[in-house]
């Protein structure tokens, strides 16, 4: 395998999914990379038929233009603690652990709450009789 900016990219992929591998890099940014790199092909050629050579060019373009994995994380959890750090209402939401932009709550976002915490009293009762 690959180590790009980090990460091992998988050399049977297409260099174009590959490159998605890395944290920030997207389908569409990956071929950007692809073109300004200047390695040609209809279907993009598959890693392991890379050069060494080209592979350089692409760990170059990529630390130069973009912001990705670590500098990218750090600066998105950073964005966060700015938001929970002046209260704002998504800086609650981050804090309280539920969805940010306006989903409902009151069904579904479980995903994003986690799993359902049973709460006593819910239900048909048992103990009334007509």
């Amino acid at each position: 395998m690959v180590r790009i900016v980090g990460v091992d990219v998988p050399d049977s992929k297409r260099l174009d999914v590959a490159l998605t591998r890395i944290y920030g890099i997207g389908p569409f940014i990956a071929n950007q990379v692809i073109e300004k790199a200047g390695i040609a092909g209809d279907p993009w050629p598959k890693i392991k038929d890379l050069s060494e050579e080209q592979i350089d060019r692409l760990r170059e373009i990529i630390d130069k233009e973009f912001r990705v994995e670590g500098d990218l994380r750090r600066e998105n959890t950073m964005a966060i603690r700015r938001l929970i750090d002046i209260g704002s209402y998504r800086g609650i939401r981050h804090r309280r652990g539920l969805p940010v932009r306006g989903q409902r709550t009151r069904t579904n976002a479980r995903s994003r709450k986690g799993p359902r915490k049973t709460v006593a009293g819910r239900g048909r009762r048992t103990g009334m009789k007509k």
